[in-house]
């Protein structure tokens, strides 16, 4: 751990469980704020490393503490300090430099991963729920896309994926009231996809992940690569890119084998 983690109370945390990763963000001072340099930076190297590492299949994200993540840290913005500080121009580099590494590091990763709101998830924290491509929320959590009552935007790109899941309407309110959702609206609207009682929410989570964990892998990937085409791309396009993975998976062994297995007799 390093001094400046040390001095801001906070970091990023990469632990395996089987095929399944699980990265916490942890900085109890900020209520896990990821525009810190002490979360922000091992987060994205989290992100990378899990990117990197074929053996992990599913990414499960959660807060420490009571919440999953208040985003940006209030203070640093308050007093236009860090990557809040400086002309607009400044402001503007720091974001690419900074917070916006994460969307794109979460774009670049090829396995399922799943949201475990473990509490309130407002502004950057809110978006990193919906840079998630599944959403599991505890009855304590609370989604806010609050930055116009702060007199702000979504800076990293949480618009792009808030409408993606929310879609225009839902994202639109969401967007332009600041309004905090909890877990049994979030369900109702789709945000979520399942609400469940705080205690379980990690052992849920972790449930999904491992259901999802002992498919073939390679065959997720690609599904999950469909997925995030649907909607970006015309049919012809779409049924265009299915043949193609679809000749690599009937040519490959992990197809041969998973059938082989379906079709074993029951004893």
């Amino acid at each position: 751990m390093s001094d400046d983690t040390v001095e801001n109370g906070g970091t990023a945390r990469l632990e395996r469980r089987g095929a399944v990763a699980i990265l916490t963000l942890d900085a109890p001072r900020t209520r896990n704020a990821v525009t810190d340099p002490p979360v922000l930076n091992p987060l994205v190297a989290a992100l990378e490393e899990v990117r990197d590492d074929r053996s992990v299949r599913v990414l499960v994200v959660t807060g420490a503490g009571k919440a999953f993540s208040a985003g940006g840290n209030i203070h640093d913005i308050r007093d236009r300090r860090g990557m809040f500080g400086g002309p607009a121009d400044q402001v503007r580099n720091a974001y690419r430099a900074g917070v916006q590494r994460i969307p794109r590091a979460m774009a670049d990763l090829e396995i399922p991963v799943i949201a475990a709101v473990n509490g309130p998830a407002y502004g950057a924290g809110c978006d990193l729920v919906f840079m998630c491509d599944l959403r599991i929320a505890g009855e304590s959590a609370r989604i806010s896309s609050n930055f116009v009552k702060l007199g702000l935007i979504s800076g990293d790109g949480g618009l792009w994926f808030l409408t993606r899941v929310a879609g225009p309407a839902v994202a639109a309110e969401m967007a332009f009231t600041g309004r905090a959702v909890g877990g049994a609206e979030a369900a109702a609207l789709g945000l979520v996809s399942r609400v469940v009682p705080d205690a379980e929410l990690m052992p849920k989570a972790l449930a999904l992940a491992e259901e999802i964990a002992a498919n073939p892998p390679e065959a997720v990937r690609m599904t999950k690569r469909m997925l995030q085409q649907a909607g970006r791309v015309d049919l012809s396009t779409m049924l265009d890119m299915a043949a193609a993975l679809q000749g690599i998976c009937h040519a490959g062994e992990e197809s041969r084998l998973a059938i082989a297995a379906a079709m074993k007799p029951v004893s």
